[in-house]
């Protein structure tokens, strides 16, 4: 496989570029909502026109005369962006006309070493379409293109011409089909943006103090010691009650489904916070989606400590997070970098052990030394559990099938006493571990005992 063509797309605040990007992709992954400012960060998706294969780039709106909020980091963002495009797009609103901030745009993008395409969308009817577009020829960008990203007309001629701006599918450099995806989740102001542009040591995400400033899930592709990695910076989540309709609600569903289709989660917490009852179901969730999870304890710096406090500290989290007790706990600030670089030693172990698959012979072992240990229970009328074999059924998580004679017969201590084992015996750090506990049919358990019997 080849690495793709980056296509920016760029504009002032509420012209539709996430409508567009959404058009292009043939997807509702960028977060379109009747509000200016919503799309923050550089948003990359795929996109396939004609025989090709690129990314596109959705940024914020571009706003020069305003430094309030968040206006300079994203005009950064979309510098950014621009310099690791082969074209960009600049998208105008054909209902509203030219704007100064539309010259403004206009006047950098000639500056910028960059090929570049006038959009004019909202253009939904193609008559009025064609006035709507001539009118600004006056930008003296070129060809003015009149397109609608709601309906999808006029696309195909844009994305045509943009096109022509790809190099050769034999000059592009070759990438890496091993590739990681991790998730950075947690609460709102934990430091994942931060954590994010430490690990890349460039400034890929807008960072700041106030809450709930990233909105879409930020994907970005990075290479450390040869290996691969899709990191994607989430929205915080916050309490479900407190979410109301809207651009934070689309945020967090952008969210749930990081995690989803990841290989490991980072879960952030604020060390000056501890943790939390949000912290906790955010693990749960994680847990559920059966994913990898390393537990990041972020501004570790800010806290003040003595020689004991680490491990009180990691004993409160697993006292707390029972359930990922197979998790590793790192100790970071993302601030000052403090321990950022041995997250990727700890992805990669979790990785390995989450895809890891371990013989049948191996696990059948395991089992008869715990069973030799430690027999199953018996029940008052004196029938015991019996484990007949186990066999690995699937990885992503590991997932154990043990076959016995009643799983009614299993107590939950025997489980965990079994799930114990074969972390102990086999490793699975980093990964949860499914068991099924499957009782074999009647007809089963006598073809069975027949088997046994011809051998003898």
């Amino acid at each position: 496989m080849k690495k793709l063509p980056i296509v920016a797309i760029i504009g002032r605040p509420n012209v539709g570029k996430s409508t567009l990007v959404n058009r292009f992709t043939g997807s509702r992954t960028a977060i379109v909502h009747d509000e200016p400012g919503i799309t923050r960060d550089r948003l990359y998706q795929p996109s396939f026109w004609r025989d090709r294969d690129f990314l596109v780039v959705d940024t914020g709106g571009i706003v020069f005369d305003d430094d309030s909020e968040f206006l300079p980091e994203i005009r950064q963002q979309a510098m950014m962006a621009l310099a690791e495009a082969v074209a960009a797009i600049f998208v105008v609103d054909g209902q509203e006309g030219i704007t100064a901030a539309d010259e403004e745009i206009g006047n950098w993008l000639r500056q910028q070493n960059v090929p570049y395409f006038l959009a004019v969308n909202k253009c939904e009817s193609s008559e009025q379409g064609l006035i709507q577009a001539a009118q600004f020829w006056e930008l003296g960008l070129g060809e003015p293109l009149p397109v609608s990203g709601i309906h999808g007309s006029g696309t195909g001629d844009l994305l045509d011409a943009v096109l022509s701006c790809f190099p050769p599918l034999d000059d592009l450099p070759d990438a890496d089909e091993t590739e990681i995806n991790v998730a950075i989740i947690g609460r709102p102001n934990v430091g994942k943006s931060s954590l994010l542009n430490a690990l890349t040591g460039v400034s890929r995400s807008i960072v700041s103090p106030i809450s709930g400033t990233t909105r879409d899930a930020i994907d970005l592709q990075i290479e450390h010691q040869g290996q691969s990695y899709r990191l994607i910076d989430t929205a915080g989540i916050r309490k479900k009650k407190n979410i109301s309709y809207g651009a934070e609600f689309f945020s967090i569903n952008r969210a749930f489904k990081a995690i989803r289709r990841c290989d490991v989660s980072l879960l952030v917490i604020d060390a000056l916070d501890s943790i939390t009852d949000q912290d906790m179901k955010l693990a749960g969730r994680i847990e559920e989606e059966g994913k990898a999870a390393i537990i990041i304890v972020n501004k570790w710096d800010a806290l003040e400590k003595d020689s004991t406090t680490i491990y009180k500290y990691e004993k409160m989290l697993r006292d707390r997070v029972y359930f990922m007790y197979w998790s590793e706990i790192l100790f970071v600030s993302a601030l000052n970098g403090q321990r950022v670089k041995t997250i990727f030693d700890s992805i990669q172990t979790a990785v390995k052990e989450h895809r890891r698959r371990v013989s049948t012979a191996v696990i059948n072992e395991v089992i008869q030394e715990a069973v030799a240990w430690y027999s199953p229970p018996t029940s008052r009328q004196g029938k015991q559990g019996r484990i007949y074999y186990g066999t690995q059924v699937s990885s992503q998580p590991p997932t154990i099938a043990l076959f016995v004679n009643d799983p009614k017969r299993f107590n939950d201590t025997y489980r965990r006493y079994i799930d114990r084992q074969f972390r102990e015996q086999l490793g699975f750090q980093g990964t949860p571990l499914r068991l099924i506990w499957r009782g074999k049919r009647p007809r089963e358990v006598e073809e069975s005992k027949l088997n046994r019997a011809t051998r003898v």
